[in-house]
């Protein structure tokens, strides 16, 4: 019966538990470290432990985190937790208030923020973390700027409120929002958002389908150079085996139904990619 409940709590928790929860469950000191022993429970970090088995999903590796410093996934965890940007190896970011929180552990980086009050914080897939306007506003000073362009690309991609989408100015901006409000409203399949392939970085990809999208505003791709800069690109994309598509602000904006219905032929076709 004690082993069942362990087991239920650890499903809801990405089959991770805490020495409270296996206290809670009728576990004492003596019988956890038998389990230990005959490998039914693995210690993560101090206060949390895997059932079962040591082998974490990312999902549990985050858990672990957050219930080991009481705090919740943030800066680039969380980022990779939102599917703003994909995960890293390395520690896993926790946010703790100034004041609380626990001691540093091994694979877990605490930040202490004075700034970071209950309406920062959420729950994705049962995992503590911060919402998403807060994680944005977490990467800036931490990433690239590139990785926090693309982080904001992506949550609107996906339909997150960060209140930062206006902090990235300029027209090419500005069309790639229009872009993947384009995207949302045909309902296609959500394009990854600034993505390098090889040295280039494109501006929105469908990865299964080895699909591109450029869009090209007059500001950023006019002249000679520019043109050849262009072609050039297309051609190292396309020796790669993808279609390249270019798409304009007058198209864009103009003409959303006609380029959806393009983009949608495109999908279609290159289905034999996956």
């Amino acid at each position: 019966m004690r082993d069942r409940r362990v087991a239920q709590i650890a499903a809801r928790q990405h089959g991770v538990v805490s020495t409270e929860q296996l206290r809670a469950a009728g576990l004492g000191h003596t019988v956890v470290a038998e389990r230990c022993l005959a490998g039914r429970l693995h210690r993560i970090h101090r206060g949390v432990y895997a059932v079962g088995h040591p082998g974490l999903s990312l999902e549990g590796r985050w858990m672990a985190a957050a219930i080991a410093v009481d705090g919740a996934v943030s800066h680039r965890s969380a980022a990779s937790l939102w599917r703003l940007l994909p995960p890293l190896e390395g520690p896993v970011h926790v946010s703790v208030p100034s004041s609380g929180g626990r001691r540093q552990r091994a694979g877990v980086r605490v930040h202490r923020c004075k700034s970071l009050e209950s309406r920062h914080l959420t729950r994705r897939l049962g995992i503590p973390v911060t919402t998403p306007a807060r994680t944005v506003a977490d990467l800036r000073g931490s990433v690239s700027p590139q990785e926090l362009r693309r982080a904001i690309r992506q949550a609107e991609v996906l339909g997150l409120a960060t209140g930062l989408e206006e902090s990235v100015e300029g027209t090419r901006s500005e069309l790639e929002r229009r872009f993947l409000r384009l995207c949302r409203r045909a309902k296609l399949p959500a394009p990854e958002v600034n993505v390098r392939i090889g040295p280039l970085t494109v501006d929105f990809l469908w990865r299964d389908r080895r699909l591109v999208v450029e869009t090209d505003g007059w500001r950023y791709h006019r002249g000679r150079q520019a043109f050849e800069d262009d072609r050039s690109r297309d051609l190292a994309l396309r020796s790669r085996g993808y279609e390249v598509v270019r798409l304009s602000y007058r198209q864009v904006v103009g003409e959303p139904e006609r380029v959806a219905a393009a983009l949608q032929r495109s999908l279609r076709a290159r289905r034999s990619w996956r």
